[in-house]
């Protein structure tokens, strides 16, 4: 894959804008998100119901569920934002994260930041990865996460199998195994090991996946 067709299939994978809204639709929407993510805050996402965020909102339960569907799509609206803040970043912002930094050091830069954003909202993404199985693989997100890493990875490892690479390195990402190791490991350990296996995995050739 070029690097010019890389960023047109990572556009592509974060689809267009979200849809046009009536005006008291889009206020609804927001009350909605509002209310979410201040009951998550309080009580944490398995404890709050449907139900509360309705109240919440002050919004028919009828509408939450047809415009969300369950909690796991409520969560999923949730995390949009956030996914296309650092997707965006990943595209257009400044190196090393976006483009005009060499590949390994965007790798690098990229499971930083990913860190960051899964320690932010953990919680939530656990919810989102593990609404059913194989959830986390089934989202565009993912799909976008490891686009990104394959090209990349192609670029500085080109002896090596780029798309399961990227798969190895995204899976310690998982909220869920994270959330397991949190156990033993503080944030800021658990990210400089996920950093130290970035370079590790970008720095020499790879032993079985040439």
């Amino acid at each position: 894959m070029s690097t010019s067709e890389g960023p047109r299939e990572l556009l592509a994978l974060m689809g267009g804008p979200p849809a046009r809204e009536r005006a008291d639709a889009a206020r609804n929407r927001r009350k909605v998100l509002e209310a979410a993510a201040a009951l998550f805050r309080e009580h944490g996402v398995e404890a709050v119901s449907m139900d509360a965020v309705a109240a919440r909102a002050e919004v028919g339960k009828g509408t939450l569920f047809r415009r969300f569907g369950d909690k796991s799509g409520l969560v999923a609206a949730l995390l949009d934002e956030q996914e296309r803040d650092l997707q965006e970043r990943i595209l257009s912002g400044p190196p090393p994260l976006g483009p005009g930094a060499g590949a390994a050091e965007r790798v690098r830069a990229f499971v930083a930041a990913y860190a960051d954003y899964l320690f932010g909202h953990l919680d939530l993404l656990r919810v989102s990865e593990t609404a059913s199985a194989g959830a986390r693989y089934r989202i565009g997100a993912y799909r976008f996460w490891h686009l990104h890493l394959s090209i990349l990875l192609a670029e500085a490892r080109p002896e090596a199998d780029a798309g399961y690479l990227a798969h190895a390195l995204l899976a310690p990402l998982a909220a869920e195994h994270v959330t397991a190791v949190l156990r033993e490991r503080d944030p800021a350990q658990i990210k400089a090991g996920l950093t130290g296996l970035a370079a590790a995995v970008t720095a020499g050739p790879v032993s079985g996946c040439s």
